[in-house]
């Protein structure tokens, strides 16, 4: 046997979820994958985390020796921003600049029409809090007066004597000469070792105080919470286990260390469904889609990703909850319409889907022990398209008791609506939330949906997805296999990832360029430097340029890729090309040969390239037509049809399957509706296509809409 074909090839994905956490392995050499869920442990998701690996160690008859790494996709700082209380955080700022958290952005969420009814969040430190230190640099890092050093120990000492044990440090200008915030990192850590600090130079050394100051302290808060995090699967792990690469995936779309992501934890903060996106490339690009719109349906929410030329889009603007972070993160936009959504009424009288959700507790009215009101899992119910059981048979549905409460509210809404009418009508609400979203993201953007497929998994998705993708005009609607651990599935697919800023603004007259290639080089060696500490080999580093560039006199800036190569007068002729045609395909226009540019930010994202995982082909079997699980009625807007169901694993590939049908499987339901056909491609991805004229369902459903 060769020394390559001994080295370990077991690589293993863990997604941890509120209810399941879900797991995929997927073997280097052979290619074979195997997927399991195990139960969530809330108090300790490492636990539940830990028995996953052994689990599916044990499907595959493999030992911790055979694995050559995990990546975990988390929500621990997610939800540590959403759920916990932010206390025990405390700012310091340059002197004069103590209400930068007041005086935050004039934007207003939903337009400037809001105002009257918005109201602004609280910060996310308290003024009481925020301690101010004497010294200044300028814009250009120069040291206008030095660091008063006896503030910042006063400060210290402020935060020891007030318990606070995380702090965010961000002094003016720091991007531009990071010298006064680390003598202010070395003289906290004398004062008050306990404390945990992080520096906006280390965090974003970019300008914008408000938003370098937020994130900064979102790192701080989260930085205890993920260390006590990490250190719990740690402890969980086996001796064995503890010895391979544990990566945890970051919003940008790639993975770093364990050790890496502990200094700098914000990258992680909505990790959760980028690692959905990066499977849903993989997985389009198997089937031969290169531009597709993904639909992560699960039981609170939708998100929504558009990939075009098989790249997710990036972006550097993003919130957790109300506080606005600059971090790279894959462009996912959120909808509150899940499985769990819940019908109400308003009290004018009219019918809503969400955002209210029931959540996994106590979850849908059929669920054990469920709730009170109809949700969108209780109509699909009710209209027979998902199973009696779900989860393989695992959780029992009390259809009655949904039908029940759907005919309670159709009686509330119109005393002549049966249930099965009303649970349509949810059901279509529910689409048509789903497809305004994607108009949104992609006509407001001047991209025509009908050029994409809409690659749709997540429990909650497939059984729905065909019917939004006719309502759209879109390709076809693409099920992965196994859609549910499609999430777990793309943490196998992700890249090392680091990524390097620097502000140096410079209007295209004066840039210097000998200056920029210094500062390109210098952020190359530092995501070289970064990438080598995880292990990679050089000769599986990548490293690309980019740059945020804006026209003279505006405010915001659009990031393009920067020419590779010498920093020249050639470079400098691509760097202006490439944003001149970014803002023609971003806002419709540009200002080429009119207008000035002005380059605003350095960018460099380093990348340690790894074997993306194969989706593996499906045995050719003999052409005969694959057997019929059951026959069930299926409501389809004028009525129930009996319609025929199959379990996912029977379909050979080559199958074409004519509407109306139901395939079942372990973690979802896919209901290809009348007129439209199910093919299975080589690789048992389903795509659904509907016929070229239109179909009854989609007037059907803008008549309920």
């Amino acid at each position: 046997m060769t020394q390559a074909a001994q080295q370990p090839s077991l690589r293993i994905g863990i997604d941890t979820g509120g209810t399941f956490t879900d797991i995929v392995s997927v073997d280097g050499r052979s290619g074979a994958m195997r997927v399991t869920k195990v139960a969530s442990t809330p108090a300790n998701p490492a636990i539940g985390l830990v028995r996953g690996v052994e689990a599916i160690l044990r499907d595959a008859g493999a030992s911790p020796s055979d694995l050559a790494g995990l990546a975990h996709g988390t929500t621990v700082a997610t939800n540590a921003l959403l759920q916990g209380q932010i206390t025990s955080l405390g700012l310091i700022v340059t002197e004069g600049f103590r209400h930068i958290l007041e005086i935050a952005r004039q934007a207003v969420p939903q337009g400037y029409g809001n105002s009257y009814f918005w109201v602004k969040p609280d910060r996310i430190v308290s003024l009481n809090l925020v301690r101010e230190v004497g010294g200044r640099m300028n814009v250009r890092g120069d040291e206008l007066r030095p660091l008063d050093e006896a503030s910042v120990r006063a400060a210290a000492q402020f935060y020891r004597a007030k318990n606070v044990r995380a702090i965010g440090v961000c002094l003016i200008h720091a991007y531009a000469n990071t010298a006064h915030e680390r003598r202010a990192d070395e003289i906290i850590r004398e004062v008050y070792p306990d404390a945990t600090i992080s520096l906006s130079c280390e965090v974003l050394p970019e300008y914008r105080e408000y938003e370098r100051a937020v994130t900064t302290l979102v790192d701080a808060f989260v930085k205890p919470h993920m260390a006590r995090y990490l250190a719990r699967v740690h402890d969980e792990l086996s001796p064995t286990l503890r010895e391979r690469p544990f990566l945890v995936m970051q919003s940008s779309g790639g993975v770093a260390s364990a050790e890496q992501v502990v200094k700098k934890p914000i990258t992680t903060a909505l990790s959760g469904p980028a690692a959905g996106a990066l499977g849903s490339a993989v997985i389009a690009e198997t089937a031969g889609f290169k531009n597709v719109v993904t639909l992560d349906a699960g039981g609170t929410s939708t998100d929504l990703c558009l990939i075009e030329g098989g790249q997710p889009r990036i972006t550097n603007g993003g919130s957790v909850g109300p506080f606005p972070v600059r971090i790279p993160m894959i462009d996912i936009a959120t909808i509150g319409t899940g499985g769990g959504s819940i019908a109400w009424m308003t009290r004018e009288g009219h019918l809503k889907v969400g955002p209210r959700s029931a959540g996994a507790e106590p979850g849908p009215m059929c669920y054990p022990n469920g709730g009170t009101e109809p949700t969108i899992t209780d109509a699909n119910l009710v209209l027979g398209r998902i199973p009696p059981a779900l989860i393989g048979g695992g959780i029992a549905l009390d259809g009655e008791r949904s039908r029940a409460g759907i005919a309670a509210l159709a009686k509330r809404l119109a005393g002549n609506m049966n249930a099965e009418q009303l649970a349509h009508g949810i059901i279509e609400i529910a689409n048509w939330n789903q497809a305004n979203a994607i108009r949104q993201m992609t006509i407001q953007r001047g991209i025509d949906p009908r050029g994409f497929a809409l690659l749709s998994f997540g429990g909650a998705g497939p059984a729905q997805s065909p019917a939004v993708m006719d309502l759209l005009g879109m390709q076809a609607c693409i099920v992965p296999p196994n859609p549910g651990n499609l999430s777990a599935f793309g943490l196998l697919a992700v890249d090392w990832r680091t990524d390097q800023i620097i502000t140096r603004v410079m209007r295209e007259d004066a840039i210097d360029l000998a200056s920029v290639a210094s500062l390109y080089a210098n952020l190359e060696a530092e995501a070289t430097e970064a990438l080598r500490r995880d292990g990679i080999a050089a000769d599986r580093i990548r490293l690309v340029r980019e740059a945020d560039v804006r026209y003279a006199g505006q405010s915001m800036e659009v990031r393009v890729q920067a020419p590779s190569g010498p920093v020249d007068g050639t470079f400098l002729r691509g760097l202006i090309d490439a944003f001149h045609a970014a803002h023609l395909k971003t806002f419709g226009y540009n200002y080429a040969g009119q207008q000035r540019i002005e380059l605003v930010n350095l960018c460099v994202s380093g990348f340690g390239l790894i074997e993306r995982p194969r989706i593996p082909r499906l045995a050719s079997r003999d052409a005969a037509t694959p057997a019929r699980k059951a026959v069930r009625p299926v409501f389809f807007g004028d009525g129930f049809i009996e319609t025929p169901i199959y379990d996912r694993a029977s379909l050979p590939p080559g199958h074409r399957l004519p509407g109306p049908a139901v395939v079942e499987e372990f973690g979802s339901t896919t209901v290809v509706f009348p007129g439209q056909a199910l093919t299975v491609d080589p690789h048992g991805i389903l795509i659904i296509r509907a016929p070229s004229s239109p179909s009854p369902l989609v007037g059907e459903c803008r008549g309920g809409g």
